[in-house]
């Protein structure tokens, strides 16, 4: 079975339960075909107005911390606004390709709300935009993984995909 590890920065807090929900939801819709880790990254605090320098700094601490966490030789998805926009069909060729499938497992990044450093960006396979718009990380943790049950269902020909 094939792992697909979702690296987030940030948690859902206990009053956004729903995405939670959501998520498992589609966890448990995948559960036959992908062993899904979710593993969260803690944002770094900053203050209210923090300025380059310091925002540089917290990406560098959450860079750390999620090559801590990544699988070695992984294949790498990052989740960036600057990426590049596929179609559903197209992101299901993506993580179905022999380059994705042949290795131990298939990582996605999602950063914080200043997203992710560049020495993140520049160690990925592929750099990804769902779209022009800024998403909060917990409902792009929802979006993510509807994509990927949905690229496993364009795949295996389960009527879902319209």
């Amino acid at each position: 079975m094939k792992k697909i590890n979702i690296i987030y920065t940030g948690d859902i807090k206990d009053k956004e339960e729903y995405y939670k929900k959501a998520v498992e939801e589609y966890e448990k819709r995948l559960s036959t075909a992908f062993a899904i880790a979710n593993t969260e990254i803690k944002e770094e605090r900053l203050p209210d107005k923090p300025n380059e320098s310091e925002i540089l700094s917290g990406l560098n601490r959450e860079t750390k911390k999620i090559k801590e966490k990544s699988v070695k030789g992984a294949y790498k998805i990052a989740l960036c606004i600057e990426g590049k926009k596929l179609s559903s069909e197209a992101f299901s060729n993506l993580i179905y390709s022999e380059r994705a499938q042949n290795s131990p497992c298939i990582e996605f990044y999602i950063g914080s709300s200043h997203g992710l450093s560049d020495e993140i960006k520049k160690s990925c396979d592929f750099i990804l935009s769902f779209s022009d718009m800024t998403f909060p990380h917990r409902l792009m943790r929802v979006i993510l993984i509807e994509q990927i049950y949905r690229a496993y269902t364009i795949h295996s020909g389960i009527k879902y995909h319209k």
